[in-house]
């Protein structure tokens, strides 16, 4: 197969493009966090992040997430094109710092839930969702 020089030009350009888009998207994931934390230290345990472990359908994937003693408890999706997907604020009335509800996702991708504490400090969960059939953009 031969190739002219525009040919291949085009397809070292798409070939680095490539190579740089996931680095992209975890950046997006990583400036969603550090907005909700404000730069803090997250740490593990005091969340439970409820998902499946393979979703048939990437449109509509139920999820759960429970923190007792919570102010906050926000979603992102790791691999989307726009990581943040819900954002939870409980009052002081609130019976259970607990929800639940469908999100969308783009492929196969980490699932990340952070809890902001009463006490100012930050929790989180992860999980990876295979997803077989893309939600957005797939």
């Amino acid at each position: 197969m031969n190739f002219t020089r525009r040919e291949t030009l085009a397809l070292g350009v798409g070939a680095a493009a490539l190579t740089v888009l996931p680095f992209r998207v975890h950046a997006a994931a990583d400036e969603a966090i550090a907005a909700f934390t404000g730069g803090a230290e997250v740490g593990e345990g005091g969340i439970e992040l409820t998902a499946p472990e393979i979703a048939e359908n990437g449109n509509t994937v139920p999820i759960g997430v429970s923190a007792p003693g919570a102010v906050a408890i926000t979603v992102l999706a790791t691999g989307n094109p726009t990581p943040g997907v819900v954002t939870f604020n409980f009052g002081a009335g609130a019976a259970s710092q607990a929800a639940s509800t469908r999100i969308r996702l783009a492929g196969t991708q980490d699932v990340v839930a952070i809890a902001k504490m009463a006490d100012g400090s930050f929790v989180q969960a992860a999980s990876t969702i295979k997803v077989t059939i893309g939600g957005c953009g797939g």
